[in-house]
């Protein structure tokens, strides 16, 4: 009688194993990495320092081009009367200056896209922390990245949306 209870008993025990596992719903979560980017209080303040560099240094690419246009436009008008020497200065000197303006240009754009990457990889150990909170704290089996480049997710639920949450846990940190 014993052996029958002890046997009920621990197959009752397995079954309810079983079937907690087998229906127990795995919690699974999505972050929008660009939103924590560009809405979290670090990401607002790199935004604002990005947005003062790219100012800082467009100021003297402005002028370049307005000196360019005022240089086309002289010799749109005066082109005809030029004698063909003096023509072909002022059009090399434009071209010089135009060739000027585009390595200027690609090298604020590329020296802005260093700073942007620099920001990124200084604040993705904190979102990673954050995110890494969460999954312990709230029992996630898994959580992925969406809204980046290479991240293959085809469609995801709102309503497994951590994004906020992350924002939240990531604010909490003083960058």
């Amino acid at each position: 009688m014993k052996k029958n209870i002890y046997l009920i008993a621990g197959f009752t025990l397995l079954l309810f194993l079983m079937s907690n596992s087998a229906f127990a719903a795995d919690k699974i979560g999505f972050v929008n990495i660009p939103e924590v980017l560009k809405n979290s209080k670090a990401g607002k303040k790199a935004g604002a320092e990005l947005t003062a560099l790219a100012e800082k240094k467009s100021a003297p690419l402005k002028s370049l081009e307005n000196e360019l246009r005022k240089m086309k436009e002289d010799l749109e008008k005066q082109g005809s009367m030029m004698s063909a020497t003096s023509r072909r200065d002022k059009e090399a000197a434009f071209q010089k200056k135009s060739r000027d303006y585009q390595m200027m240009t690609e090298d604020v754009k590329e020296e802005i896209q260093k700073k942007d990457r620099e920001i990124f990889e200084k604040m993705i150990p904190g979102i990673s922390k954050a995110i890494k909170n969460i999954a312990e704290k709230e029992k996630y089996v898994a959580i992925f990245l969406v809204g980046i480049p290479n991240a293959p997710v085809a469609y995801y639920s709102s309503e497994n949306d951590i994004t906020s949450k992350v924002m939240d846990e990531f604010n909490k940190v003083d960058h």
